[in-house]
């Protein structure tokens, strides 16, 4: 029996932020904040909530790896033909939230997303474990399995297919890219009177800051 969910509590008092705090650059305070976090052992601290919407209006949301930041903006890669490939197919604006718990920190970004080159999934998918790639030709993402067997068995093929040799970036896998158009750095402060900044694009490369109520 779950206890009293009301009564779980966390008062947050780690830090605060200020306007005079943050880089002029969305990007560039991600990329503190992310080192941040590495650097306090925080576990699993590239994982972000990515939210998209299927083309009858539903929205899904799960947990991806960030694999990049830059001015640019925002890379994690998967299979494009799984479902959130396909709803980025059919509505390419999306969201995706880091929090880091053990800094009282989190982060949100909304915006446009776009495939990167192939020349860049090629590049990431050589750096990938050899398990890793053969998983990639092995998993037709988010379909209907009959059971854990039938995706034994398409590794052993596809094992057997690439043998010691090179494995390939598959066609159908990729990564995207979330071009930033707003950017929110909430930090904890007592009392859920949270600290609130946010950056929102008002050129290619300039933001206009504004804090906002928690």
């Amino acid at each position: 029996m779950l206890p009293d969910l009301t009564a779980i509590r966390t008062e947050y008092a780690r830090a605060g932020l200020d306007e005079s705090d943050l880089e002029p650059s969305p990007t560039r305070q991600i990329e503190k904040w992310l080192r941040a976090a590495i650097d306090a052992g925080h576990p699993e601290p590239t994982a972000m909530t990515l939210a998209t919407v299927g083309a009858d209006g539903t929205p899904s949301a799960r947990v991806v790896l960030l694999k990049g930041v830059d001015a640019r903006g925002l890379v994690f890669f998967t299979n494009y033909d799984s479902a959130k490939g396909r709803q980025l197919e059919s509505n390419p604006r999306a969201c995706v939230n880091l929090f880091w718990v053990l800094l009282e920190r989190q982060v949100r970004v909304t915006g446009v997303v776009e495939k990167v080159s192939r020349e860049e999934s090629e590049a990431y998918f050589r750096g990938r474990p050899r398990e890793s790639q053969l998983g990639a030709w092995a998993s037709e993402q988010s379909s209907v399995l009959a059971g854990r067997e039938a995706l034994e068995a398409r590794l052993a093929e596809v094992r057997a297919r690439f043998g010691e040799g090179e494995v390939p970036c598959p066609p159908h896998w990729g990564g995207y890219r979330l071009r930033p158009e707003t950017v929110e750095f909430w930090q904890g402060r007592p009392s859920r009177l949270h600290d609130r900044l946010r950056y929102a694009r008002t050129g290619e490369q300039t933001w206009t800051i504004e804090r906002l109520s928690p």
